[in-house]
């Protein structure tokens, strides 16, 4: 499940992915907000929205777009906030949650981590086979999302597994190390020992 917060506008989408690099559109829609409604009104609305479609659809993972940064404190804060609820919903069903910087998913999606929305629509809108362009660009960016995860996450996912191979070599040599220097402590007379 991809998820473009926002506030005014939250992306939501679901996609499934195949063998290779393969991605089917399942679902996508746009929550709306009022601007004139309290905040926590306006977050609850999103997180009920948010919890429908993890109880109907049932995803694997929840990819959420992170905040990286914003000129306008006021859209980042609004932004931050409705992917908070929806990281949320997701944590409290056991449904593991993916952030993905707005570069690393134009970069995943078109080639070019500076891609305008334009560009990231359009090369949705050929990755999915879809007809027409999916609107508005919301509803493009949470597809965008979903894409980028199902491409990254096996990436992921193996490099998380050579880390951790990797520390596991470090703690063993590194034990054996200790090993040897205490027994060679051990052998070690100090002056004026006895034997």
């Amino acid at each position: 499940m991809g998820v473009d917060p926002g506030l005014t506008r939250c992306g939501l989408s679901l996609v499934e992915g195949g063998a290779g690099r393969a991605v089917t559109a399942l679902d996508v829609d746009v929550v709306r907000t009022p601007a004139d409604l309290d905040l926590a009104e306006r977050l609850l609305l999103i997180a009920e929205s948010a919890e429908y479609w993890l109880d109907t659809h049932r995803p694997t993972v929840v990819a959420v777009e992170r905040v990286f940064s914003q000129n306008n404190v006021r859209t980042a804060m609004g932004t931050a906030q409705a992917g908070g609820v929806i990281a949320l919903a997701a944590a409290r069903r056991g449904i593991p949650v993916a952030f993905h910087t707005p570069s690393e998913v134009k970069a995943a999606v078109t080639g070019n981590g500076s891609a305008d929305k334009a560009q990231v629509t359009a090369m949705v809108t050929r990755i999915l086979g879809m007809q027409r362009a999916p609107r508005p660009a919301d509803a493009a960016d949470a597809l965008a999302l979903a894409i980028c995860h199902c491409w990254r996450a096996p990436m992921l996912a193996r490099m998380a597994a050579a880390e951790k191979q990797a520390a596991a070599a470090k703690a063993a040599y590194e034990k054996k190390l200790a090993q040897q220097r205490a027994a060679h402590r051990a052998r070690t007379i100090t002056p004026g020992a006895t034997r």
